[in-house]
């Protein structure tokens, strides 16, 4: 096989006007560096939650060995990197009306969740839909519209396009008050699990 020759992929006709994102993946071949994909990815539409679009652009479940290939063929086990790995995300949120609408199916939406956000929607809160926290260090950036974010105890901030945020794994939650669909671009890094306190070896540890 020519690693040097690439074929790009069109897109079918008639699919749904859903976001696509071309996605360009340079690799080495002989010594050189090559194209070694490029193509258009056609963003995921949540059937049960109108508007809602999540695309997965790229993901290395643990540190990559660049002596090897790098290659994305099949949708992985978790969306959330283990320690050393990363992913690449493009997510777009609908107003938070969609999800005050009394034909909203919370439950069929987190069943869908699970499916599609692997090793992520089981980290979502039920008593506070949306909180969540991972085990990454993450860096969000507003690529088209405006959002809000949610810390503990209320704190909101708001945010326009081309705002970043670094979560340090934080729990925190992104709600669309606005009246139009803001699109996000996730980076995450897997991080390291904390570690308990060493014990000082006192009495009350027997």
């Amino acid at each position: 096989m020519n690693r040097t020759a690439y074929k790009k992929r069109e897109l079918p006709k008639g699919s749904k006007k859903a976001s696509t994102y071309r996605r360009i993946v340079a690799g080495n071949a002989n010594g050189k560096s090559i194209v070694q994909s490029d193509e258009p990815l056609l963003a995921y539409e949540f059937k049960t939650v109108p508007g809602y679009e999540h695309t997965l652009i790229w993901v290395n479940p643990a540190i990559p060995d660049l002596s090897k290939e790098q290659r994305f063929d099949r949708y992985p086990d978790s969306v959330v990197p283990g320690p050393g790995g990363t992913s690449l995300h493009f997510v777009t949120f609908p107003p938070g009306s969609v999800f005050a609408d009394p034909s909203f199916d919370a439950e069929a939406a987190q069943e869908e969740a699970l499916v599609r956000l692997r090793g992520l929607a089981d980290h979502f809160e039920k008593e506070d839909p949306g909180m969540h926290k991972t085990n990454t260090v993450d860096y969000a950036v507003v690529y088209d519209g405006e959002m809000w974010l949610e810390l503990d105890d209320g704190e909101t901030l708001h945010l326009n396009r081309g705002d970043v945020v670094v979560q340090n794994g934080t729990r925190h939650a992104w709600r669309n008050k606005g009246t139009k669909p803001v699109t996000m671009l996730f980076f995450l890094n897997g991080a390291e699990h904390a570690k308990p306190p060493k014990s000082d070896g006192g009495p009350d540890d027997a």
